[in-house]
């Protein structure tokens, strides 16, 4: 009975608290034994969520209270995932909104909250983490009545049903001093304030797809919120999709609904249940499912656009395949991400591609450097170029892709970012200051972050807060200096010797122990002048050098620099590759050879006189 169900998504800016509030309701729902342990974050599965303490896909898990069943559905707080969060919103009925109590609403609060209203749901606000010192929960509460005035929200709708809850210590209350203990008042205020799902129980079985999985046993699996009817195993369906012609039949193999953490299989599902079914591959996000007498498909899901691109190309450096990789040819990197391309809305392959290439769209920065680390402890292996902005052309103007940045920094570092800022054609809308902080809010071209979130962390001593949000496409605003340095080359293959590294640290900052495998055209470190050097980094002590092999012991190495994938990502240059293998990140010349490339730079300087 769909009055007995709850279908209700979490929604909040990153690191606001609700995965662990999700947590608190798992514990007290009984989901687990007294005596079974309970991992912490427990819907963030994915290993990378875990070691990054962000969310990044959405996930959907079920707790029951007195006699109704709430199915919770838990998003990711960052905008590069925000396509997880715009099919999510379209098969729940309700959104609780955490707004963490020192902080108050913040840019990505007002993503996620602009998106419920436009899929006409109503708000649960959770002014969450109360019990942490500096909590204003007041403060954070007005603010949010501030936000939902700023994006048009009627009289009735600044009403909203509110609570005061902490995730770690496990309570809801009704005003922040109150004496609560436990989460009880959030599930009743889930089941009273919640509409039950607004869908047809009788009729011809009608289905849009929001959620994909994959089973080696199985294949595809999808599902939703059921729309209409009741659904059977065995059942003859089709498949519809916009723009296709034809409807695909298929009987339905295998049924499960989310029970707790985990699915259950079951024989028949009705109205107002978010399922997941088989018996078809090649399901899409988007794609309506139901009885053969239903047409036409549903309208698409809508999600904002791409705004980045990067190639993928299979690994031909003189190391390739000696890192453990295992899938290490063009085809079996392009399946790998078609596979990615079906699950993810946000994620989109250009088939105009040339074939040595898969060309991929994606929301950001962070989720292309997410999905190649997830390749990569998967065994595959591969070179990448540069993230690239799309362009658009209107006549004879270029556009581009433009974000609102909002940095929140110690006084101390203002001027070092906003002076970062201008040379990456940032223009400043906003800036306040208080107790020794100040908020600068940015809106600049993409093309101007690539890159930056490293360094802003060095300039604000790893203080700086830092969040974006998709704009829109302006005029195309100018060149932006991607990197200062150059580039030191390798000039021959073999091993960095100490005695090399010893020379070459005076012209630059090294990317590798002594005694890594190099070869020639690789980038073995950063140049401290604006321009690239070949080095001789397997150069050896001549035999009749007069030099004390006491004098070689005590000279001191400076540290060589590790960078983490989004670092290694922002820092390429268009004739530059990361080669990504499941043990190392390397950086090449997309030419190896020193002559060629010297020719084709030459080249490149005519044609731009």
């Amino acid at each position: 009975m769909p009055n007995k169900i709850r279908n209700i998504g979490i929604i909040a800016h990153v690191d606001h608290g609700k995965t662990t509030l999700v947590d608190a309701i798992f514990k007290q729902a009984g989901i687990f034994r007294e005596n079974q342990h309970m991992q912490e974050r427990v819907m963030d599965s994915n290993d990378l969520e875990r070691e990054k303490g962000i969310t990044i896909l959405s996930k959907v898990a079920s707790v029951r209270y007195k006699d109704v069943k709430i199915n919770i559905v838990d998003t990711p707080g960052h905008a590069d995932f925000g396509g997880e969060v715009e099919r999510v919103l379209s098969m729940v009925d309700g959104v609780l909104l955490v707004v963490d109590a020192c902080e108050g609403p913040r840019p990505q609060t007002r993503f996620v909250l602009k998106k419920a209203f436009a899929n006409g749901l109503k708000p649960i606000v959770c002014v969450n983490k109360i019990d942490r010192e500096g909590a204003r929960p007041l403060d954070a509460y007005d603010k949010t009545i501030d936000l939902f005035i700023d994006l048009g929200a009627n009289e009735d709708d600044l009403f909203f049903p509110h609570l005061y809850t902490s995730g770690a210590g496990g309570f809801a209350r009704v005003s922040p001093d109150g004496g609560e203990q436990d989460m009880r008042e959030l599930f009743e205020m889930v089941v009273n304030s919640v509409p039950p799902p607004s869908v047809e129980s009788e009729g011809p079985f009608l289905i849009q797809i929001n959620n994909l999985d994959w089973s080696d046993y199985l294949g595809r699996m999808f599902g939703g919120k059921i729309l209409r009817g009741t659904v059977k195993v065995g059942d003859r369906l089709q498949l519809l999709r916009e723009g296709q012609e034809k409807p695909i039949a298929f009987n339905v193999t295998k049924l499960w609904i989310y029970e707790g953490i985990q699915l259950r299989e079951v024989e028949s599902v009705s109205a107002g249940e978010i399922v997941m079914m088989s018996g078809l591959d090649g399901v899409l996000i988007s794609d309506t499912i139901c009885t053969p007498e239903t047409s036409p498909a549903l309208d698409a899901i809508k999600v904002e656009p791409s705004t980045l691109s990067m190639n993928f190309f299979a690994n031909n450096s003189p190391l390739a395949g000696k890192d453990g990789g295992k899938h290490l040819t063009i085809h079996k990197i392009k399946e790998r991400l078609e596979k990615e391309e079906i699950v993810s809305v946000s994620i989109e392959i250009d088939r105009e591609a040339p074939a040595d290439t898969v060309k991929v769209k994606a929301r950001g920065e962070l989720q292309l450097a997410i999905l190649i680390e997830t390749m990569r402890r998967e065994g595959y292996e591969m070179q990448i170029s540069r993230p690239q902005v799309i362009f658009k052309r209107e006549g004879k103007d270029v556009f581009e892709p433009y974000e609102i940045v909002t940095l929140e920094l110690p006084d101390d570092g203002m001027g070092d970012v906003m002076e970062e800022m201008a040379r990456r054609k940032g223009e400043m809308i906003n800036m306040t200051s208080e107790n020794g902080t100040t908020m600068l809010e940015y809106s600049i071209p993409t093309r101007g972050l690539i890159g930056f979130r490293s360094n802003y962390l060095t300039l604000t001593r790893g203080l700086g807060i830092m969040s974006s949000l998709y704009e829109g496409y302006k005029l195309y605003k100018g060149e932006v200096t991607s990197r200062s340095q150059g580039a030191l080359i390798s000039k021959d293959p073999g091993k960095l010797t100490r005695y090399a590294y010893e020379d070459i640290q005076e012209r630059g900052q090294l990317f590798y122990p002594v005694g890594t495998e190099v070869y020639g055209g690789m980038i073995v470190g950063a140049c401290s002048r604006d321009e690239d050097m070949v080095v001789n980094a397997t150069k050896e002590k001549a035999a009749n050098n007069m030099r004390s092999a006491t004098s070689d012991a005590t000279t001191v190495l400076d540290p060589h620099r590790e960078l983490s994938l989004e670092q290694a990502l922002a820092w390429l240059r268009e004739d530059e590759l990361l080669e990504v293998s499941p043990k190392t990140l390397r950086f090449r010349k997309k030419i190896l050879d020193h002559s060629e490339r010297r020719v084709s730079e030459r080249r490149s300087e005519v044609a731009q006189v």
